[in-house]
Formats: C-alpha cells, sequence, structure tokens
C-alpha cells in the first residue's frame, strides 16, 4: 500500500470465511488483501486449507465458533453466539482495523488509538428489513419458539446498534446501503461501489434466444416469481444456480424453463454472455451479477429497487445508452409485462453500452477509491481532538 499509512500494522475482519460463502463480500476481502498487507481474522475459517483458495496457508485468526459441531457449513444457526465470539478478538496489536461486514464483523472491541474502517455491505439483514420474512419462513417463527425467537432478534438490533458506535468510519457498497446505514445507525456512510472483475467476462454482440438468470435459490432472490413469469411467457429461461429452493423451482418450472443447478465459472460466463436479457428479481444492496452481464453486453431486466437503480440505466430514460429496462413490482404480473416490452425495444440496445457502463466498476476504481479513503480517514482520526478542549 503506497501512502503515507504503508509501515502501520493492519487487521481485516470478515465474518466467515468457508468454500460455500463466494458472494460479493468476499470478492472485497480478496481485493483489500491484493494491496494492503494485513492480518486476516474470522469467525470461522475453512478456506485456509482450501488448496483452491486465494487465502491456501494463510494464518487467520478465528473464534470458538471454529471448534463447534457443523461450523463448516455455516455458523448462522449460531445467530446468538456471534456477538459474543466477534468481541473475543484480540486485536490491540494493530494500528488499523478494516472491517468487511454484513452481520458482526463490524462489532470488534479496539482502543481509543486505533482507526477502525468498515466496508459495510448491508446492515445485518434477518435483524433488520428481513425480520419479518425469517419469522414467517422460519419454524423458529412460529409458536413458543416464535416468542423467544423475537426477543433474540430484539436483543440482536439492540447490539448492532451499540456496535455500530465501535466504528469510526463507515464505508457503504451502495447508495442504498448507506440509506439503510442512516436508518438503522444514524451514521454517514462513504460511498465506494466494490470491485467487478468486468475482464474476465466475454464481451459478445450477437445474442441468443433465451433468458437467463445467476443467483443462490433462496427466498429473497425471487426465483419462484421470475420461473412463474416465464411460465406464463413461454419464452427460453435459463436458472443457474442452487439453494434451498431448487427442488420447489425445479416442480414448477414448464419445459421452456431450464434448470441448471450450479456451474463452473466458465459456463457461467457462457451463458450471461449469450443470453438476449439477463433477468433479476431481488431488492440487493448492489447486486454484482448485474454488473457482470452489463459487461457482456448483455442487456439487464431487473426489479426497481436496491443497488440495481445505480448499476442499470433503463432505456426508456436512457435512449441513447440504456442497459436495461425495470419492473416496478415484484410480481410475476409485472416481470412478464417488461420481458413483452423489452421483446418490442431489444433492438435499441447497444451492447457496447452495457460494457462501456460497467467500467466504472473496475477493480481499480475501488482501489484508488478505498485507498484514499483509508488514508482520508486516518489523517482526519489522527487530527481530532477528542477532549473537547480545541487546540
Amino acid at each position: 500500500m503506497k501512502s503515507a499509512v504503508e509501515k502501520l500494522k493492519y487487521a481485516l475482519v470478515h465474518e466467515w470465511l468457508t468454500p460455500l460463502a463466494t458472494g460479493g463480500s468476499e470478492l472485497v476481502v480478496q481485493e483489500i488483501l491484493k494491496y494492503i498487507d494485513a492480518d486476516v481474522y474470522a469467525l470461522i475459517d475453512f478456506e485456509s486449507v482450501n488448496p483452491e483458495s486465494y487465502l491456501f496457508k494463510r494464518q487467520i485468526g478465528t473464534t470458538f465458533l471454529q471448534h463447534i459441531p457443523f461450523a463448516r457449513s455455516g455458523v448462522q444457526k449460531y445467530l446468538p453466539l456471534l456477538p459474543i465470539a466477534i468481541e473475543q478478538l484480540d486485536l490491540r496489536e494493530y494500528d488499523i482495523i478494516l472491517s468487511s461486514s454484513h452481520a458482526v464483523a463490524k462489532g470488534i472491541l479496539s482502543s481509543p488509538g486505533q482507526l477502525h474502517v468498515c466496508y459495510c455491505h448491508t446492515p445485518m439483514r434477518y435483524a433488520w428489513d428481513m425480520t419479518f420474512d425469517y419469522l414467517h419462513s422460519s419454524k423458529a417463527g412460529r409458536g413458543i419458539p416464535g416468542v423467544l425467537t423475537r426477543y433474540l432478534l430484539h436483543r440482536l438490533r439492540q447490539w448492532d446498534a451499540i456496535s455500530a458506535n465501535r466504528v469510526d468510519y463507515f464505508i457503504a457498497n451502495s447508495q442504498h446501503t448507506a440509506r439503510r446505514i442512516w436508518r438503522c445507525y444514524r451514521r454517514r456512510a462513504e460511498v465506494i461501489y466494490p470491485p467487478v472483475n468486468i475482464q474476465r467476462f466475454p464481451f459478445l454482440p450477437q445474442k441468443q434466444d433465451f433468458y437467463v438468470t445467476v443467483c443462490r435459490l433462496v427466498s429473497y432472490k425471487k426465483i419462484s416469481l421470475i420461473v412463474q413469469a416465464f411460465n406464463k411467457l413461454g419464452r427460453n429461461l435459463v436458472v443457474i444456480g442452487t439453494g434451498p429452493e431448487l427442488d420447489m423451482i425445479r416442480h414448477i418450472a414448464k419445459p421452456n424453463v431450464q434448470i441448471l443447478g450450479h456451474q463452473p465459472t466458465e459456463v457461467v460466463e457462457k451463458y450471461m454472455a449469450e443470453a438476449k436479457a439477463f433477468v433479476y428479481a431481488a431488492c440487493e444492496d448492489f447486486g454484482i451479477a448485474l454488473v457482470e452481464a452489463q459487461a457482456c453486453g448483455t442487456p439487464v431486466i431487473a426489479y426497481a429497487g436496491g443497488g440495481a437503480l445505480e448499476t442499470v440505466l433503463d432505456i426508456r430514460q436512457h435512449p441513447k445508452t440504456g442497459t436495461g429496462l425495470f419492473f416496478a413490482d415484484q410480481t410475476a404480473a409485472a416481470l412478464v409485462e417488461t420481458v413483452e416490452a423489452f421483446e418490442q425495444l431489444s433492438g435499441k440496445f447497444q451492447p457496447e453500452m452495457g460494457r462501456a457502463h460497467s467500467a466504472q466498476f473496475a477493480p481499480e476504481v475501488f482501489e484508488q477509491r478505498y485507498l484514499a479513503f483509508v488514508e482520508q480517514c486516518y489523517q482526519e482520526f489522527h487530527g481530532l481532538d477528542f477532549t473537547g478542549s480545541g487546540s
């Protein structure tokens, strides 16, 4: 890290590191470690023993959760223990603490002389805006267990709000997330979009006669909504991804909908590049897949909410530079209407516009902005007078 703070000692804290955790937050961790020499900490780590991982053979500090049963498959099942566990990490030897947080990583304990900069992917979803989804979809949300679950989530919200005060500076991955950080914590956040490796996606102007969606098959991704819409449309749809809703999606899909499950990276890239359009119905904090599709020159049909509003240009508002279409409601009917509108407008899309638009989310842009912000925070932090006596 070539800056005034390059000789300082860094710790980088993330929630969990497992072969199953390969989302946008893990990509941010991987990118930061390319240019900041930091010691890594997490609640659990099963990546440093994975020969295919960028963390292979790296020393990673963990918590007592590393040794509890079934930790490898995820520690979300031990949700009440996560705040306690993260507070057990002793980071007193570091000058700067960088956290990559979507649950509890921001809650580490630090001393007054340590700078803590948090890259917040989202305030803890199951404690805040997805509380009722979680309660309604889980057996633990009903009956007597439901009372206990509601109490635990209440206490988790209290801890989450309190632990936000341990962060000196917040970074949000989108304006949407920045608004949620303000809503939950009453803290301002600098918006720095996450890095998207657009160069690995092939740009392909000529498209085939099918639509594609790629994501984890979990309820809030609304894949069943997409499948229902294409069942009605009769258009060809390819669904790539796996998750708890895989069997249900396969059961409701008609023959025009192909469910491929998990696929290797090169297969995902091929389908994204060849598709007539990429379809997405979730309200994401950012939505890396939407940018990846545009890098391929593939238009995006997305729900008009969350980070998509910052990464996709609706061709109806941007006739010359449009990269997709939005649908206003998370319903199959709204998606059907928008796909039909897309078919009418498909000749107006210029694949080159998608590729050009995606360039603003390239890794080098993230690197420049992230490093500059950390250095700015360090200078401000050590120039502050915390006594209230002035200079």
